[in-house]
């Protein structure tokens, strides 16, 4: 597996609205239009993206923090025979993507953009 960065983090909140707004008046970043996510998506200059969703909204996420790779499958196969637990890979027009569990007990992921 080889990893390129962290290039994503996510929130999931029951203020969602809230925070969305904090975003966008307080941080001063626009929402981006990414199909196939079901979060409001806001990119940041350097290519990573920060997603709000509200509680569940993308499954069982809380906080979410992405590791770019330069293959998805492979990486999860890597995982999978290390016995981590990892969900099957989702796809969306940023990228393909499986959530997994560390040893902390956090929930991260493996990203791999799209294109």
């Amino acid at each position: 597996m080889k990893i390129l960065g962290l290039n994503f983090a996510g929130s999931a909140t029951g203020s969602r609205q809230q925070m969305v707004a904090f975003i966008r008046g307080t941080l001063g970043l626009e929402p981006v239009d990414i199909g196939g996510a079901e979060a409001t998506m806001f990119a940041l200059p350097d290519g990573s993206i920060f997603a709000v969703s509200g509680p569940g909204g993308m499954g069982d996420t809380g906080r979410s923090i992405g590791f770019e790779v330069d293959d998805v499958q492979s990486a999860r196969a890597e995982l999978l025979a290390a016995g981590v637990e990892v969900d099957e890979i989702t796809v969306n027009d940023w990228c393909h993507y499986c959530h997994f569990i560390a040893p902390d007990g956090q929930l991260y992921e493996l990203t791999q953009r799209s294109g």
